[in-house]
């Protein structure tokens, strides 16, 4: 990915996906995480603090050797044990119907092939496990969608891959899971920043 993509990146998704107004999105994914959790896009552990005390332990899957080295203060404190349990959504080392539950936060917009990735999910989750979200993605509002789609190129380039209009919801049902309970709508405090800011986050169950 070059200098921007490895050193520098990892930084501006941390203190965009730290500021105050993504943490109700993040909470909302969080609640009710139990058991060992697989979590993909780990990132720089932004979800450590905010782990239920029904996690057993968290195995996190994530590319970014440079984000990891920056969750290590994170991850010490965190209330459950976390592991470094692969680099890639798209081919998860783990076996069939191994964890109880799947956290997602702000990545299904950048895996490469998300319908791929949530395959991955499906097999690894056990029966009963549910799949915990907090995405970014496509607006209803078609004048924003518009944006979305025009500034969509430039984000992807910019923001490693990062999409502005793929569409959560549809993806976690086109793999198998059906949406239980997700709540979508813009995010407070970003009105001018519409295209960024339409947001997904709760639970699909297998």
């Amino acid at each position: 990915m070059g200098l921007w993509g490895d050193r520098v990146l990892p930084h501006i998704i941390d203190r965009a996906c730290a500021m105050d107004e993504m943490l109700p999105l993040r909470e909302r994914a969080c609640a009710g995480l139990n058991g060992t959790v697989l979590e993909l896009g780990f990132g720089s552990g932004l979800n450590c603090s905010l782990y239920p005390e029904a996690v057993t332990d968290v195995l996190a899957v994530e590319p970014s050797d440079t984000a990891w080295r920056m969750s290590a203060d994170r991850r010490a404190t965190a209330s459950a044990p976390v592991a470094r349990a692969g680099l890639d959504a798209q081919g998860i080392e783990l076996d069939d119907d191994s964890v109880d539950s799947v956290l997602i936060t702000f990545t299904l917009c950048t895996i490469p092939d998300a319908e791929a990735a949530l395959t991955e999910v499906a097999r690894v989750l056990k029966p009963a496990g549910s799949v915990h979200i907090a995405e970014h993605g496509q607006s209803p509002d078609g004048g924003v969608a518009a944006w979305q789609r025009r500034l969509d190129p430039i984000q992807q380039r910019l923001f490693g891959g990062c999409h502005l209009t793929r569409q959560p919801i549809n993806l976690l049902e086109a793999s198998g899971f059906t949406s239980t309970d997700i709540e979508a709508g813009y995010v407070n405090g970003f009105a001018v920043a519409r295209p960024w800011s339409y947001g997904y986050s709760g639970t699909a169950q297998r």
